[in-house]
């Protein structure tokens, strides 16, 4: 029995961007996106969704406290 890292409630979401949603995201900010913080190639939820070095995740938290909060991380080998 394989069991889904995405559905634990722990887990915030986690999506791989395209080029075209990294354009529009990262378009009004003073840095490169090859700047944000690291996530390795081998975190668990990296590789559950297929996720390679230099793509770029959108990771979403929801919280009672800040409810929705998304972070950007882009995946390092």
């Amino acid at each position: 029995m394989k069991i889904d890292i995405q559905e634990h409630m722990l887990v915030p979401k986690h999506e791989i961007m395209t080029e075209e949603e990294i354009s529009e995201e990262f378009s009004d900010v003073d840095y490169n996106f090859k700047d944000l913080p690291k996530i390795r190639a081998d975190d668990p939820v990296v590789e559950e969704i297929g996720a390679e070095p230099g793509n770029v995740l959108r990771i979403t938290r929801e919280s009672q406290t800040a409810g929705v909060f998304v972070t950007y991380r882009i995946v390092e080998g």
